[in-house]
């Protein structure tokens, strides 16, 4: 059992590509070694800008010898009249490297079949390592590649040395000429020679001497306490302290292999911006982090990482001040240049912008979308339909504001701000910038209902306008995000617990296209409620729940997904009881009995054995108690009057011949279980549920 070391020495490779190739390496090198059958305990991955490391402790030294069989010819094809090998036998016999003679011969259930038994010895770790490596750096992919000199193979960036040692010995290894070796390098600039190692404690403490932090864990720790120091240090305020967002924290990390804060100041005239304009422009720009006092309020501050020491702290952060400064200035023009005109005053220009050549500008959706959210607001919230149309109607108005124009990601934001200038209510304003929300899966939903609802007519209205015309997701290609929109639109549905038929929503917003989209209006509902019904089961199931338990629930309707939700939790709640496990048993059995029949009128003059009877008494009382239950959406007190349907449902099925002959009756006992089946039914089909005693 020995460790194996694997570097690859690039350029500077971008910090948004580090950590998934580190992943996909550490993916990679298990895989390969399982299909191996090398054994290993434990991968570990390091990176930083110039450099992917892979160490794998304890990999096995040699395969085991094993043995491996193969069955061949049929023992007919494999032996002539005389009891000859054929020459089919003898081909495979020596296809495996063996004499015909070693052949066996094994009945299987098919038959009688010829058997090779290899015996195959195992290999050396060593050599089995440098067409792994190999295989896992051509394997890599990135976002961009590139070739380089005159190399063929592609790579994030150019690749300068390859580090391979395994237990101690260079694994060799030949890439288009650059070969493996037992060195890497330090710092590029304040240690760029190379220097050898023998393993991973060499190759750490070696690094750390010519600052280099390999660990990303490390060195993240490390980012924080050099921001927050420079802070300190050259703040000048005691109560500043710096915003650590995390995904600025995580790209710096990614940026810098030793990390120095440098802090430095701006004018204040520059604190006139929102606070999120000035966040943007250090963070999306520069990678600068913002300095808050203690008010939570930004102060004429900033942290600036770099890569290399500094020894004049002073003219350092001049250069980054400058560079700021002339950002700023950009920002504070754009600001004030917005400021002229009411946001209300741009809605008009949207029809500049395209929204999708076969859906038409952003001006006709925004005025579906107000359209469609007035609809909403009627059926779930009247008091508010004219904040929300309002909302609506001034929703994407910023898409055409300089500042927006600059930073993309301001969008929505920037909306509230200058909403919130032009005297638009508070509330107006705020859904504005929340009908994006969530802006990502896992994200916040909306907190109000106002800008739910907007951004429920958003994304459905983009929904349905892309699937009436065919721009469907197939595969990784998913050119309006769909399955996000749709993954959207469930969060704000069950962050604000909206009961809203998807069907009703989707049929008003292609009410919208009328005179664009003519034809499958039926489809297309169909298709965007069964799209949206997949994403609500995959997030189901990725919550820890059976793909079979998810569909009891859907598989009976998915319209309202918060009702579909309660039902799921009533069944998911229940499932463990073992009058439930009895029932789903019987229900299954019921629901192969009854098969299409959809009849549940039952005529008491043809119940004539006690048990049915009993069965049908069972079920008018359990049918009052439970449906005022249901329609309340009190899934789980429902089921729980239906569980006591168990002992009745059971004895009838001991005692009464459902197949009876006579033909009424027959039919009579058939509407009666279909009507029992009908009433579990509006909790879910439980006949799809495997539910075993606990």
């Amino acid at each position: 059992m020995s460790e194996l070391l694997f570097e690859i020495g690039t350029e500077e490779i971008p910090a948004g590509y580090i950590q998934p190739a580190l992943d996909a390496l550490a993916a990679g090198a298990a895989r390969k070694l399982e299909d191996l059958n090398l054994g290993f305990d434990s991968i570990r991955t390091f990176g930083t800008p110039r450099r992917l490391t892979l160490v794998i402790g304890a990999v096995q030294s040699q395969q085991e010898d094993r043995r491996q069989e193969h069955i061949g010819p049929s023992k007919k094809a494999g032996f002539d009249a005389e009891g000859r090998l054929t020459q089919a036998a003898i081909g495979f016999a020596r296809s495996r490297g063996l004499q015909p003679e070693q052949l066996q011969v094994i009945s299987t259930a098919k038959g009688e079949y010829l058997l090779a038994v290899e015996d195959i010895k195992g290999q050396e770790t060593m050599a089995l390592l440098p067409a792994l490596l190999e295989s896992l750096v051509h394997e890599l992919v990135f976002p961009k590649s590139m070739r380089w000199a005159d190399k063929s193979m592609t790579f994030g960036r150019p690749i300068q040395w390859l580090l391979a040692l395994y237990n101690g010995k260079v694994v060799p290894l030949d890439l288009e000429g650059m070969k493996s070796g037992n060195t890497t390098r330090g710092h590029r600039f304040m240690a760029p020679e190379p220097f050898a190692v023998s393993d991973l404690e060499s190759y750490l403490s070696g690094l750390r001497e010519r600052f280099v932090l390999a660990d990303p864990v490390e060195r993240r720790a490390l980012v924080v306490e050099a921001v927050q120091q420079a802070v300190d240090t050259y703040g000048g305020n005691a109560d500043a302290r710096p915003v650590l967002e995390e995904g600025l924290v995580d790209t710096v990390t990614n940026l810098v292999e030793w990390p120095y804060g440098i802090c430095g100041h701006f004018d204040r005239k520059f604190l006139r911006l929102p606070q999120e304009t000035l966040v943007t422009s250090m963070r999306e720009h520069q990678k600068y982090f913002p300095v808050a006092g203690a008010d939570g309020n930004l102060l004429p501050l900033f942290v600036a990482v770099n890569n290399t020491g500094v020894k004049d702290m002073q003219l350092a952060a001049s250069g980054h001040e400058r560079v700021l400064r002339a950002r700023l200035e950009d920002g504070l023009f754009f600001f004030n240049e917005d400021r002229r005109r009411p946001l209300v005053d741009r809605c008009a220009q949207l029809d500049g912008i395209v929204f999708q050549n076969r859906l038409g500008t952003m001006k006709e959706k925004s005025e579906r979308i107000t359209a469609l959210a007035a609809i909403l607001a009627d059926r779930i919230a009247p008091d508010l339909r004219e904040d929300v149309t309002r909302a609506a109607n001034l929703a994407k108005a910023d898409l055409l504001t300089a500042m927006v124009g600059e930073f993309p990601s301001l969008q929505g934001i920037m909306g509230r701000v200058y909403a919130l200038r032009d005297g638009e209510k508070a509330e107006v304003a705020q859904a504005i910038e929340e009908h994006y929300q969530p802006l990502r899966a896992g994200g916040h939903p909306p907190s109000s209902l106002i800008g739910a609802l907007v951004g429920l007519a958003d994304r459905m209205d983009t929904l349905v306008g892309c699937f009436a015309i065919g721009e469907k997701p197939t595969g990784n290609k998913d050119a309006f995000g769909l399955r996000r929109q749709a993954i959207g639109l469930l969060s704000i549905i069950r962050g604000l617990n909206i009961s809203l038929s998807i069907r009703d929503a989707a049929e008003s917003a292609l009410q919208g296209y009328a005179g664009l989209i003519t034809d499958a209006a039926e489809k297309t509902v169909a298709d965007v409620l069964a799209f949206i019904r997949l994403r609500f089961e995959n997030e189901q199931v990725a919550r820890g729940l059976s793909q079979e338990l998810v569909e009891a629930a859907t598989s009976v309707g998915f319209d309202d997904p918060v009702d579909c939700l309660a039902r799921l939790n009533a069944l998911d709640q229940l499932r463990g009881q073992e009058s439930f496990r009895v029932l789903a048993g019987s229900f299954k059995r019921i629901r192969n009995i009854i098969k299409d029949n959809a009849t549940t009128e039952v005529s008491a003059a043809l119940l004539t054995d006690p048990a049915e009877q009993a069965l049908f008494n069972a079920l008018e009382e359990v049918r009052s108690k439970a449906l005022p239950l249901l329609g309340t959406g009190s899934y789980h007190a429902a089921l729980d009057v239906m569980l006591t349907m168990k002992e009745p449902v059971d004895h009838f099925f001991d005692k009464v011949l459902v197949m009876a002959e006579d033909p009424a009756v027959r039919q009579n006992r058939l509407n009666l279980l279909t009507a029992l089946g009908e009433l579990v039914l509006q909790v879910g089909d439980i006949s799809r549920m495997h539910v075993e005693k606990e």
